[in-house]
């Protein structure tokens, strides 16, 4: 995949680049969605070219999207203090470079429950993405193909699991599950997961029931969205979005769950009695590898991989559940002394760059999940947008590790990356982009 420093079985068919990065891929440009298409194939003009760092595509989705839309993604519960927690860790992780290494080139290449990805990281489930961008989890899956890393289907996406098998069969593909009350139908996806090629099964335990999303309730968000008086003027502002929304496949996910509010469908669909008696029944029924995401202390790390877990993934949904929970970059270390290299562990929550995830390896992570970030990529120009999102991450590992003085992912080590004890109050949601200058 990548053009120097990367053993052989790595590399692709290469074409067009998309960086202005020696060391990042290039792509053959088939396939590339969304209405700047020709602009970012001829050389990264037009508005995706202009975005420069995640929070540029940030701005552009939050132009480009309906507001309950764009609050649905970027929200989280509560006072959404655990989502400023979880960036305000990464902003005070101290970097700590090695010189006179005689780093020329870096391989950005590691293995993820035993299969070599090109990138450090996988993308993280996303509920409704298709809400997001028409294409939805088709395109950004496409991405993922293309770039060589996981790609992890959400039980309540909007592509059912065959689609996306179809949409990208080439690709590594995980999946997530939610444990609904109706059993039967979990037991049918888990089947039609491992038939479809699914090698990995991610279960989240860390909602048995809805996060106080306030945005969501203060936006009046349903899914799917609904033209209402009070959406009138809002569809008028991103008449596109309406369109495609209004004449796509219309939005479906779940045992016949019907519509109404997120907070209103979780109820009626996931089962909060979830114990380790299911985590034992899936590692029964599942024959491939098995992750359990929302793993916040040491005691439930080692409990989950007792009960048969291949990785955990310290996560705090993102801040979209609980408030004023544990912040996954804190806890890591304790996490992987419990989990004693019997398992992976991987972590989310507050990724915006590539130094990010650079500082979470070397901080004990074996892979990260992003989410968020690739979200905001979609909705700011779709499956190129997404792209634009790997080809910034990516420019930003390379850009990380060289200076740091590493050239793999194994070389990284706590050694390189350490948290300062914080000297101020995380920022409050508001205020995390306030200085950060948006594309235009």
């Amino acid at each position: 995949m990548f053009d120097q420093g990367v053993p052989h079985r790595a590399v692709r068919k290469v074409g067009t680049r998309r960086s202005d990065h020696p060391d990042m891929p290039m792509i053959d440009g088939e396939g590339i969605d969304g209405e700047d298409e020709g602009r970012e194939r001829g050389g990264g003009e037009g508005r995706l070219g202009r975005a420069h760092t995640i929070a540029d595509l940030r701005e552009i989705a939050k132009r480009r999207t309906p507001a309950a839309v764009f609050d649905y993604t970027d929200g989280a519960a509560e006072r959404e203090l655990s989502m400023a927690r979880n960036i305000d860790a990464f902003d005070r992780v101290e970097l700590r470079p090695r010189v006179l290494r005689g780093t020329s080139v870096v391989d950005t290449t590691t293995e993820i429950l035993g299969v070599r990805s090109a990138l450090p990281f996988a993308f993280a489930p996303t509920a409704f993405t298709r809400m997001m961008h028409h294409d939805g989890e088709a395109a950004v899956a496409r991405v993922a193909q293309r770039a060589g890393i996981p790609y992890t289907l959400s039980s309540v996406g909007t592509t059912s699991i065959e689609q996306l098998a179809g949409a990208a069969p080439q690709g590594r593909r995980w999946f997530q599950l939610y444990v609904w009350r109706d059993r039967d139908s979990v037991r049918d996806l888990v089947t039609q997961a491992h038939e479809h090629g699914y090698d990995t099964l991610l279960l989240t335990v860390d909602t048995p029931v809805p996060g106080g999303r306030l945005r969501d309730a203060r936006n009046g968000l349903a899914i799917p969205p609904m033209l209402r008086p009070r959406t009138l003027l809002d569809a008028v502002r991103h008449p596109r979005w309406w369109f495609h929304l209004l004449t796509s496949e219309p939005l479906t996910f779940g045992p016949s769950a019907g519509g109404g509010t997120v907070a209103e469908l979780t109820a009626r669909l996931f089962d909060p009695t979830l114990s380790l008696d299911d985590l034992d029944w899936l590692r029964q029924t599942w024959p491939g590898r098995l992750a359990v995401k929302g793993i916040l202390n040491a005691a439930d790390a080692r409990l989950a991989v007792d009960h048969g877990a291949n990785a955990v993934v310290v996560s705090n949904h993102g801040g979209r559940q609980l408030d004023r929970v544990p912040v996954p970059l804190e806890v890591l270390p304790v996490v992987r002394e419990a989990v004693r290299g019997e398992a992976e562990v991987w972590v989310d929550g507050g990724i915006r760059s590539g130094a990010d995830i650079v500082a979470a390896l070397a901080m004990g992570a074996d892979a990260c999940l992003v989410g968020r970030a690739y979200l905001y990529g979609l909705m700011a120009g779709g499956q190129a947008g997404v792209q634009r999102v790997v080809d910034i991450l990516g420019t930003e590992i390379v850009r990380t590790m060289h200076l740091l003085g590493v050239a793999s992912i194994a070389d990284l080590t706590p050694d390189h990356a350490v948290l300062r004890c914080p000297c101020r109050p995380a920022a409050l949601p508001e205020q995390l982009f306030k200085n950060t200058p948006g594309a235009r």
